[in-house]
């Protein structure tokens, strides 16, 4: 792989969380689903036997949700809504087409914006109720009442995070060169040009200072050279 004609899209700490918690959350959602639907509790025997899954579930939960923190805290200013966001709504079916050629966007798009927080929220979400629900530790400190709600709430939460991340997944699939981005931490010029116009521009613009400055002080580096 020519660096030179890439851009580096992912650091490589956010890439080594992402996989992680790709991992872990597989695991975690099979293992939940395993508790929540008896009849498929084949889904949680690769952590042991059902007292095993029921301990490690919420261990596992709340890694998950620790390294989606650490992912909120790198990738959030990135996922701010603004104004070419309209845009590419208006031109959404130009998108969905491969047309997007044209339409201003950012380092991400709104589908992956709105991806961003409903993913963010739903943890947010699933680590509450799953603290109240947590017999060994916290259950005993809430009511009854109160922790029904949490667990139709955690229910509702999770099949809602695991949808999100089956459509990410087919999206990561859908649109070339995504998945070798997240496994190398670079995309080609050409995929930034066409996915991410306004980003593609910002990182040229930081090329090209950069080989300005490189210049300047190799520049400098020979004029102060002794003879």
């Amino acid at each position: 792989m020519n660096k030179k004609s890439m851009i580096l899209r992912t650091p490589l700490i956010v890439r080594f969380c992402h996989w992680c918690m790709v991992c872990l959350f597989i695991l975690t959602a099979l293992s939940g689903l395993s508790l929540f639907f008896p009849s498929i509790k084949l889904f949680g025997l690769f952590l042991g036997t059902p007292q095993l899954v029921r301990e490690l579930h919420p261990i596992l939960g709340c890694v998950v949700f620790i390294l989606l923190m650490f992912m909120f805290l790198k990738l959030a200013h990135h996922n701010i809504p603004n104004k070419d966001d309209l845009l590419w709504i208006k031109n959404f079916k130009h998108v969905i087409l491969g047309k997007e050629r044209g339409i201003p966007i950012g380092k991400y798009n709104v589908g992956q914006k709105f991806l961003f927080w409903c993913i963010m929220g739903l943890i947010f979400v699933l680590f509450v109720t799953g603290i109240i629900m947590w017999r060994r530790y916290f259950a005993d400190n809430f009511s009854i009442p109160i922790i029904r709600i949490a667990i139709f709430f955690h229910s509702l939460a999770a099949i809602g995070l695991i949808l999100l991340a089956i459509g990410h997944a087919y999206m990561a699939i859908w649109v070339k060169g995504s998945i070798k981005g997240m496994i190398t931490g670079y995309v080609s010029r050409a995929w930034a040009c066409k996915n991410h116009s306004s980003w593609y521009q910002e990182e040229m613009e930081k090329i090209y200072q950069e080989e300005l400055k490189l210049k300047a002080e190799l520049k400098t580096e020979q004029a102060t050279k002794p003879e």
